[in-house]
């Protein structure tokens, strides 16, 4: 990164609208505004994919496809492919969570008539756009669309499940599904189509606007994924195609017993018999989605906790070497600069340092994590040097504001030599600390400039309920903050 950026950090589904849930319609164009507006040149988002177990964006069906439940309706309406009168009706959404299942149960409908339409009388008008987009993702699009397909057919079961002709992939029993589900293969294709080209169309208005998009790649994919299904032999899987040993981390920050994702990890030494291609595509594929890609759990590339799939907790695993090193040395012959941002947090040994540094990507750092020990704190902002993208918190913390009123003793005076006594000077100063650093990038959650508490976290590590439902409102976002971003922004020279 060449020159000093802010930003804010705000997944899709928690931004405000009608349709209980974020879209990529009108409120995402109105953010976009209020971020030019204040000087903003960065929007951080969560992964977009389909969300699977917990309604996690880390959990998706896909790593390539987009969650049908962004799709903007009224969007789908100006195209002529809904009438407004279709989506008159409203569930009584709630305007602060998101209650995905209610969200889902009325969406799917409305988008499968939106398809029928799409087919039987707009087709022409679409055609060339369509069929470009399907010439150009086939090489992902195919596979995806006969898993969701075949996840719908066999009732949601997770596809390790499947009849074995199906789950082991046997191309007639593959032939026969494809014949089978036609239409429910052509309606995901469908949603993928209008999903990209809404998605493009606001990527473009943010260009334009000098707002880049942040993406976010997880190191792993769900285990119940078209990836995995089409790509077995690249994780570590025994003969019955079930996960040897999950991904994780050991006892950290968040957890006592560590983190039990669950995701199968993967078979490096495979991967290089394949020239690393899965993840070169993966790569490549999201350096066109968004501007620049924060990899998360990028000290995975270099070693990864393992831990066999029959633990219930994360405790008993090993360390396993990656292949992270010959897999960037590829990308960065084939793209030169590499757009990424490590996500280093946690305990990072020196040979993931090291292997950042060799390819000049930015690390993290988080101040919630600054007052917990002494000032040679690596998170203090006058301990670390200009490569790094500084949060206030990210959507694994507290928002800032809970996280003040949760602090113990030794840690609420370290806080307090930096950030001064009242609860409101301590929250205003944490937030000028990123802003002030000497790091080229600082990223604030959009809870903490709305000063919203505990209620609104977006994610609790170790829980499987209650998360990423958070969304604000327009109503919430002051003038005296509006303000505040701007002021910052300007007196930082970002």
């Amino acid at each position: 990164m060449s020159d000093r950026k802010s930003g804010i950090l705000l997944h899709i589904t928690s931004l405000p609208g009608e349709e209980g849930i974020g879209t990529l319609g009108t409120d995402a164009y109105h953010f976009v505004d209020f971020l030019a507006e204040t000087g903003q040149k960065l929007w951080q988002i969560l992964p977009l994919g389909p969300a699977g177990a917990g309604n996690s964006p880390y959990q998706c069906f896909s790593a390539f496809a987009g969650n049908h439940l962004l799709i903007d309706l009224s969007l789908l309406a100006e195209d002529g492919l809904l009438h407004l009168n279709d989506i008159a009706v409203r569930l009584g959404f709630l305007k602060k969570r998101t209650v995905f299942q209610k969200v889902e149960n009325w969406k799917l409908p409305l988008l499968q008539r939106s398809f029928d339409s799409f087919r039987t009388q707009h087709f022409d008008r679409f055609k060339n756009e369509y069929w470009q987009f399907l010439d150009e993702h086939s090489w992902w699009l195919n596979g995806h669309a006969l898993f969701m397909a075949a996840r719908k057919h066999f009732g949601g079961l997770e596809w390790g499940k499947w009849p074995d002709d199906v789950k082991f992939r046997k191309p007639e029993a593959l032939q026969e599904l494809a014949v089978q589900q036609a239409d429910e293969i052509e309606f995901q294709k469908f949603l993928q189509f209008i999903f990209f080209r809404q998605w493009h169309r606001l990527k473009n208005y943010a260009n334009q606007n000098n707002v880049e998009i942040f993406g976010d790649v997880p190191l792993y994919v769900s285990g119940d994924s078209s990836d995995v299904w089409a790509n077995t032999d690249i994780f570590m899987l025994d003969a019955n195609l079930h996960p040897i040993e999950v991904g994780g981390v050991p006892p950290d920050y968040f957890s006592e017993s560590g983190q039990l994702w669950g995701n199968p990890v993967f078979n490096w030494e495979r991967l290089q018999q394949r020239d690393y291609d899965w993840w070169i595509a993966r790569m490549h594929f999201n350096l066109r989605m968004f501007n620049r890609v924060r990899i998360d759990h990028f000290r995975g590339l270099e070693s990864f906790w393992a831990i066999p799939a029959s633990e219930k907790t994360a405790m008993n695993g090993s360390w396993v070497p990656a292949h992270g090193y010959n897999l960037l040395s590829k990308l960065k012959g084939q793209l030169g600069e590499l757009l990424f941002i490590a996500e280093d947090l946690g305990t990072i040994t020196d040979e993931v340092e090291k292997m950042r540094e060799s390819f000049g990507l930015p690390g993290m750092k988080v101040l919630q994590f600054a007052f917990s020990t002494d000032a040679t704190n690596r998170d203090l902002p006058h301990n670390y040097d200009k490569n790094f993208v500084v949060y206030t918190g990210t959507h694994d913390n507290d928002t800032t504001l809970g996280w003040l009123r949760s602090l113990e003793t030794e840690e609420k005076i370290m806080l307090q030599k930096y950030a001064g006594a009242s609860e409101q000077d301590q929250l205003n100063n944490v937030v000028e600390m990123a802003f002030s650093s000497v790091a080229e990038t600082a990223i604030i959650p959009m809870q903490d400039i709305l000063e919203l508490d505990s209620d609104s976290r977006m994610n609790t590590p170790g829980t499987a309920t209650g998360n990423w439902e958070w969304r604000f409102s327009w109503r919430q976002l002051k003038a005296r903050q509006k303000q505040l971003l701007k002021e910052l922004t300007e007196k930082y020279n970002r």
